[in-house]
């Protein structure tokens, strides 16, 4: 839900058929465009892991060529969504999923506690940065690319990937690899340009088409609710029509893409608000981008849907849903 400072929109954006005109001409010269914007290098995006682990991904990260602080950091949101008290039905624990028997050999003392706890964050991640590091030299001869060829030994164990000469031919493994690949670019700060979403002109004329609609806390249109929604509920239906589901709530839709800056956004990408800009699953509030600082969102109770403003102190960033990236995203914890 926005804050009052956004109410201002309502009066600017007035003027619906102007704003309508500028979607249409800022998304005509996007669709020009050779390029987008960020492809992902060494540093993570802003807030997409939660401060208190930040410098800790950012650090065991960079252990060994294999990985990256933003595919660990993908592999830890794939496993856990950064909860560190996560423990699955096969007794997979704490924030990097670590069954007993590979804890007992693999855990460290990275916070020299002189305790490994498994449930400790700070002992933890580096140890899922390790085990990594370790795997990759276990599976180095293997044919094909060894971040790939690790992420398949993380899941289903460095024998299977040796005796099958790289991935193995297992659906949740090699489902597993192409998600953390996908989302690793979700999590690596922009440093290039990419192209923008082929889905994002349909998106938006869908939210168009739903301007003057009343809000409603956990909406998601439906006939039940009178085709009302909520904000996220809004750009998950937007996304919908065009073919890519999105998770339900905005601070997981986040991760569904690469994070282009303010100045190179462009119409159709995901733009979110938050009262804490260092941690992307504090996030409140989303819309979509429709060009010259302007969104398509359903803000508050009492409100309608309606263009406003995104340029407020509340601005945390952005998101270009890729269909790849919407897809890697995990559905449970």
């Amino acid at each position: 839900m926005r804050k009052v400072w956004v109410a201002a929109g309502a009066a600017v954006a007035a003027g619906t058929g102007f704003v309508l005109l500028l979607v249409v001409g800022v998304y005509t010269i996007a669709g020009n465009l050779t390029n987008g914007v960020a492809r992902g290098g060494a540093a993570l995006a802003k807030g997409t892991v939660p401060a208190a682990y930040q410098a800790l991904v950012q650090k065991w990260g960079n252990l060994c060529d294999a990985i990256s602080p933003a595919l660990l950091a993908a592999q830890l949101y794939q496993e856990s969504k950064w909860r560190p008290d996560a423990l699955s039905h096969a007794n997979a624990q704490g924030i990097a999923q670590f069954i007993p028997g590979t804890w007992a050999a693999y855990g460290v003392d990275a916070n020299g506690d002189g305790k490994r706890n498994v449930w400790d964050p700070q002992d933890a991640i580096p140890s899922a940065a390790s085990y990594d590091c370790a795997l990759a030299r276990y599976v180095k001869n293997v044919p094909g690319d060894v971040t790939d060829n690790m992420l398949a030994a993380y899941n289903a164990g460095a024998y299977r990937v040796i005796d099958a000469g790289g991935v193995p031919p297992l659906t949740e493994t090699q489902n597993y690899v192409k998600s953390i690949r996908s989302l690793e670019k979700s999590f690596a700060a922009p440093v290039a340009r990419l192209d923008p979403s082929k889905q994002a002109a349909g998106a938006i004329a869908y939210a168009q088409s739903k301007l003057g609609t009343p809000y409603l806390w956990g909406g998601n249109g439906t006939a039940d609710q009178g085709g009302r929604f909520d904000c996220s509920g809004l750009t998950k239906a937007a996304y919908e029509s065009v073919g890519i589901t999105l998770p339900r709530v905005a601070n997981d839709q986040y991760n569904a893409g690469p994070h282009p800056e303010r100045a190179e956004l462009l119409p159709g990408d995901l733009v979110f608000f938050s009262d804490d800009l260092t941690n992307s699953r504090a996030i409140r509030h989303v819309g979509i981008y429709v060009g010259g600082g302007y969104m398509i969102d359903a803000p508050r109770t009492g409100a309608v849907i309606r263009f406003d403003p995104i340029d407020t102190p509340d601005y945390f960033g952005a998101t270009r849903v890729t269909e790849d990236g919407a897809k890697a995203l995990p559905t449970a914890v």
